[in-house]
């Protein structure tokens, strides 16, 4: 009598499968690399607010909205930089 050879098995599917947790979509305005140096500055400070409010709020209208409202700021920030005296 032979044995049998083992074949993979596929575990089973989760009971409750956790979506994956999609980024806010509004977080690629904050992307600075392609700035020149002296906003390169400005702009990655309030980038790094965005990243850190992402990773510790869910996902909400107060979020997105919050979001949204720092991008105007560092565009403000940046027209700021850039501002003629």
């Amino acid at each position: 009598m032979t044995n049998p050879i083992p074949t993979p098995t596929t575990p089973p599917a989760p009971k409750n499968p956790v979506p994956p947790v999609a980024r806010s979509p509004i977080l690629q305005f904050f992307a600075y690399s392609h700035l020149p140096p002296h906003l390169q500055d400005v702009s990655s400070e309030i980038a790094a607010i965005a990243e850190r409010m992402e990773a510790i709020l869910p996902s909400s209208a107060e979020k997105s909205a919050g979001l949204r409202k720092l991008l105007e700021a560092k565009d403000c920030f940046v027209r700021a930089r850039l501002e003629k005296k």
